[in-house]
């Protein structure tokens, strides 16, 4: 598959590669070495890893899954479940939904934190403009 000018192009090194998806070269090789990629990484006669656009697909996906608090034991059980192809299509909606839950319950956690937060900021800011902030949060240390 030969990439268009400008566009992902087939053969990529792991230098492109972490520089498209914002991982390390550490990362990338500790991904490979996690079986976490959905292929074995082809090599050069050079040994040198070439990676092509799926992969990167593939990267990306990654990379939102553990940015949202994916555990590496679960990404790789989700992996291990494409990898495998056809069949298994329930067993990884069932690991993609109890996902979904995990973050709705982390947001609306946020959420709970901000609606408070945001309440200090009204009140600080209320008070700063007055000039009536001196003393606003002064607990007694004396105890």
């Amino acid at each position: 598959m030969a990439g268009a000018a400008g566009g992902m192009s087939s053969g990529m090194s792991i230098g492109e590669v972490a520089e498209r998806t914002g991982l390390s070269v550490h990362a990338l090789r500790f991904f490979e070495r996690e079986r976490l990629f959905l292929r074995p990484v082809p090599r050069t006669g050079g040994g040198r890893r070439v990676y092509e656009a799926a992969d990167v697909e593939w990267l990306l996906l990654c990379n939102r899954l553990r940015a949202s608090g994916m555990p590496i034991a679960t990404l790789k059980r989700f992996a291990d479940l494409v990898r495998s192809g056809p069949g298994n299509e329930a067993e990884r909606l069932a690991l993609l939904q109890e996902h979904e839950r995990a973050v709705r319950a982390r947001v609306a956690e946020l959420e709970a934190s901000l609606e408070i937060i945001h309440g200090k900021v009204v009140a600080y800011e209320r008070h700063v403009r007055a000039g009536t902030a001196a003393g606003v949060w002064a607990p007694d240390l004396s105890r």
